[in-house]
């Protein structure tokens, strides 16, 4: 069963449930895949979809920041809540661990010596963890490495 029909159903799911939470964060995150669908004149596939939602979960985890500095504890929570329920149609993230032995491994590969390879080591990173690290871990931990 395609992601898609999975988010459909869940939808559903939640709209007999009468979980308006789960509901309102699963009827944006359509009109989102629908917005891309639009613009690529064509239906995502579940890789792209995972894309859509990993973005949605970037976005409202810049926003919590944002509420833990203006310190809306409301909003946090709201927020917190509408990450959790995206994330679980997320795969598995990867454990720092292996982030960091999957960078290690590229850093040998292309014989990365310091900061000037940053561009090489950080683009393959990004292509091997896509959609199961978040882009800032793998920033970080690429940059540590380096540096070392």
């Amino acid at each position: 069963m395609s992601l898609k029909v999975i988010l459909l159903e869940d939808q559903k799911a939640a709209m007999k449930a009468r979980d308006s939470e789960k509901l309102s964060v699963l009827r944006m995150l359509a009109s989102e895949i629908k917005n891309k669908e639009i613009d690529a004149k064509q239906e995502l596939d579940d890789s792209a979809i995972i894309k859509v939602i990993g973005s949605q979960v970037k976005k409202l985890k810049d926003a919590l920041q944002d509420f833990v500095s203006a310190g809306r504890s409301d909003l946090q929570e709201q927020t917190q809540k509408e990450i959790e329920i995206l994330n679980a149609y997320l795969p598995e993230q990867m454990s720092e661990e292996k982030l960091r032995e999957l960078v290690m491994n590229i850093i040998a590969e292309v014989s990365a010596n310091g900061k000037e390879d940053f561009p090489k080591v950080m683009g393959l990173a990004m292509q091997r963890t896509q959609g199961v690290a978040d882009g800032n871990q793998v920033k970080e931990i690429v940059m540590q490495l380096l540096e070392t």
